[in-house]
């Protein structure tokens, strides 16, 4: 056998790479460096408001010019059916829903490439910059969620027992979002096309969502297909069911939802690890 069929065969099998991922020994990684994930956290959050008249007060902002223009628009234009809750909450808990996520794919989406410097500096998991988008989109979220309670104070309102169960669809919204942000971030830093088409892509899921409209317009098992391709409508019907209207949870919902979420985690974070040799080269 000469040189030229030794190179056209290729390395031996004992020397070839192979990229093996392990994902207690990934999450173990991850948990070592979440001071890191705090310091990004913090110094995004500063970078975003230290210099803002108003502050934090800007998470807030956004949340109740989407309330009052999707009350004013669609409670007495389109007239939705909210079950009898007043339309100012039920919008409320669906823009609050749907703000946490968009700004976690939007922010985290793009987080690997907008932390190229870092990147090639500091050695760590790569999912430190998307896992750091979403714990800042959390601040976000619970400044935002202070609304909620002065939203009920001011129609004389209070929500039902049942809201207790708001860690359920919490862990699902939360597990829902940090897989498509993983899958979103490791994709785009190698198809820079999804990047540009991500706005548009948010502003068709915002109609694509029961933001605005009711999940139950969806008769029988429409509403449980759409459950399981879209899991944040289970999250915003959940919260609107049982705060509101005092419901227990819809567990056939909860649990397809439930599935498809923690099925696109594993799925994504596959992704991630796989492509993480290259993300470094490329971004």
């Amino acid at each position: 056998m000469t040189v030229a069929d030794d190179l056209t065969d290729g390395p031996p099998p004992e020397l070839r790479f192979r990229r093996r991922v392990s994902l207690v020994a990934s999450i173990r990684a991850v948990w070592a460096v979440r001071e890191l994930v705090r310091t990004l956290a913090e110094r995004d959050l500063r970078a975003r408001y230290k210099q803002a008249v108003l502050g934090f007060a800007w998470a807030v902002v956004p949340t109740i010019a989407s309330v009052v223009l999707f009350t004013v628009l669609f409670d007495r234009v389109a007239e939705i059916d909210t079950g009898g809750a007043t339309y100012a909450l039920f919008a409320y808990f669906g823009v609050l829903t749907w703000s946490f996520f968009s700004n976690c794919v939007n922010i985290g989406g793009n987080s690997l490439v907008g932390n190229v410097a870092i990147l090639n500096k500091v050695a760590c998991p790569r999912e430190v910059f998307p896992l750091t988008a979403v714990v800042t989109a959390s601040v976000d979220w619970l400044v935002a969620a202070v609304t909620g309670v002065l939203l009920f104070l001011v129609l004389a309102e209070a929500p039902h027992v049942q809201v207790l169960w708001l860690p359920v669809y919490l862990a699902l919204q939360l597990t829902f979002t940090i897989g498509v942000v993983l899958l979103l971030s490791s994709v785009i830093v190698f198809l820079r096309d999804l990047r540009h088409a991500l706005p548009l892509l948010l502003q068709l899921g915002l109609f694509a969502t029961p933001v605005v409209w009711n999940l139950r317009s969806i008769q029988g098992g429409g509403r449980v297909a759409y459950a399981a391709f879209n899991p944040l409508g289970t999250v915003i019907d959940g919260l609107r069911s049982t705060a509101l209207l005092g419901h227990s949870p819809d567990w056939q919902l909860v649990g397809v939802s439930t599935v498809t979420s923690v099925t696109l985690l594993f799925f994504s974070y596959w992704v991630f690890k796989r492509l993480e040799p290259g993300i470094a080269d490329v971004a």
